[in-house]
């Protein structure tokens, strides 16, 4: 049962309502015993039952299928928090500002961790007055390609979305500049150094 939604979980949020295993099978149109089956992991409610189920408990879907109460620890925004979740599929950029729970495409993605710029994936950072110039050579075919770069700041990010047969280059404003990225859309996520 704990691989779809746990019965555990169901009657500790249904008794920090107040509610019987009656009182909720009311709310959601299904008996006592459909519910209480649920509870001993005798049974597992149709996943049509999951959104009204969810509301009659109070929490997301998410929080119902995951087994635990999803909480806000992000009480303060820090830029070291933030994660990526790029989709393989059609290639959406996702920024977040911490842990999220990210889906497109039909598919739950993985936040990315960045890693040190390989020589593969090696830019070349030049400072222009106010702005950070980066380009890297690489190929840049419709099946092997650099997906964007990103200046991760104090506030947030910049990101330059690019293209097969195009340019792998872009310019960032240096003020609050942390660390710059890129996405290669056969290799991941790299960080690229600031000089």
């Amino acid at each position: 049962m704990n691989q779809y939604v746990t019965g555990g979980m169901i009657k500790r949020l249904r008794e920090a309502r107040n509610l019987t295993q009656r009182q909720l099978g009311e709310r959601i149109s299904v008996s006592d015993k459909a519910v209480s089956k649920w509870e001993t992991g005798r049974g597992y409610p149709d996943i049509a039952l999951l959104e009204p189920l969810a509301a009659a408990l109070g929490v997301s879907v998410i929080e119902l299928l995951a087994g635990d109460d999803v909480t806000n620890t992000n009480r303060a925004f820090r830029m070291s928090r933030a994660r990526v979740y790029v989709c393989p599929l059609c290639g959406n950029i996702v920024q977040s500002a911490g842990e999220a729970v990210v889906s497109c495409c039909g598919i739950v993605l993985p936040a990315l961790e960045p890693e040190p710029a390989d020589a593969a994936h090696r830019a070349r950072v030049e400072v222009s007055e106010d702005e950070y110039y980066v380009a890297l050579s690489h190929d840049m075919t419709k099946t092997h390609y650099i997906s964007f770069l990103a200046a991760v700041r104090d506030d947030g990010w910049e990101v330059r979305k690019l293209y097969p047969e195009g340019g792998a280059e872009a310019r960032f404003k240096i003020a609050g500049t942390r660390c710059l990225l890129c996405y290669c859309n056969r290799h991941g996520l790299f960080r690229l150094p600031v000089r």
